[in-house]
């Protein structure tokens, strides 16, 4: 069965059960094209909130998934692959959330969004990349356990001045997959684009960009700037919606910064999940309170 078999069938069933497609930046470009709405975690979050349709597909990962469930709790919400995990999240338990409050009485839990319900239930509130800075800036007077990813926490903490706990987790994308070498070798092969960085790269990497930002804030400033040619260090897949939504203007990926979770969604997944209503995610009654908590905070601040 071929790419236009699945398409076909998706729009098919995606309006006999009168669902939404929720896609995140870093997912293959077919499903990408299927988006209802498209965009980073946050974006995608208070999507999730307003949408009036019974059933939202998340083509993205576990957590984000989780995410939709807490804030959406009369969807049905479903996730084509059911092994699309994020290993950055899995660098949390809420275990080592409590022993972290226990070494740290007096300080305030900011966990960024790629964590489970369990341990968002946890913390005192969320943040992502595209609010990451703005969020951990309202607590300069205070001690704050920042987790997972210990990126971002040293560029926030660089950035606001900020008394972060660094947490030992990474994304094994931009840590990993992203070095400083091989984007100061792009910059000589194309020394008039501008390097745009995600705050999830280390700062040897952040220290070569002109522009750090999460993906939606890389989408306005590509939309905003007058230069015609970007160095775009995250996931590859954000190249594609770039190229598509931002004609005239050329992206270059970083070679092999691909994340093999986001791309186990595929038009067949996605079409199984809406033709057997699988996999059904959902949060149970004790975590939800606490990590629905943790989110709407964040969305209250993020307005």
């Amino acid at each position: 069965m071929n790419k236009e078999f699945f398409r076909k069938k998706i729009l098919e069933l995606k309006q006999r059960r009168q669902a939404a497609i929720l896609v995140h930046n870093y997912q293959r470009p077919e499903i990408q094209d299927l988006a209802d709405f498209l965009g980073d975690s946050l974006d995608l979050a208070r999507r999730a909130r307003s949408l009036d349709n019974p059933v939202i597909v998340f083509c993205g990962v576990h957590f984000m998934a989780e995410s939709a469930a807490l804030l959406a709790p009369d969807k049905t919400v479903l996730l084509p692959h059911p092994d699309a995990g994020c290993p950055l999240a899995d660098c949390a338990t809420p275990e080592m959330v409590r022993e972290a409050r226990r070494a740290h009485p007096d300080a305030v839990v900011v966990a960024y969004i790629n964590t489970s319900a369990a341990v968002k239930a946890e913390v005192d509130i969320t943040c992502t990349s595209a609010n990451a800075i703005h969020i951990l800036s309202q607590f300069k007077d205070r001690e704050i356990i920042y987790l997972p990813d210990k990126n971002l926490a040293e560029y926030a903490a660089r950035t606001c001045d900020l008394n972060i706990i660094r947490w030992p987790g990474q994304c094994y994308v931009h840590d990993a997959l992203i070095d400083a070498g091989t984007v100061r070798n792009l910059k000589t092969e194309h020394p008039e684009a501008v390097v745009m960085a995600h705050p999830e790269a280390p700062m040897s990497v952040l220290d070569e960009a002109d522009v750090v930002t999460g993906t939606s804030g890389m989408m306005r400033h590509a939309r905003q700037s007058q230069s015609r040619q970007f160095i775009v260090v995250t996931e590859t897949g954000l190249t594609h919606r770039m190229r598509r939504e931002i004609p005239g203007k050329e992206f270059i990926p970083v070679p092999g910064a691909i994340c093999a979770q986001m791309k186990l969604t595929t038009l067949e997944t996605l079409y199984e999940a809406l033709r057997d209503m699988q996999h059904h995610i959902t949060v149970p009654d004790p975590v939800a309170g606490g990590a629905r908590r943790a989110l709407e905070r964040m969305l209250e601040l993020s307005v």
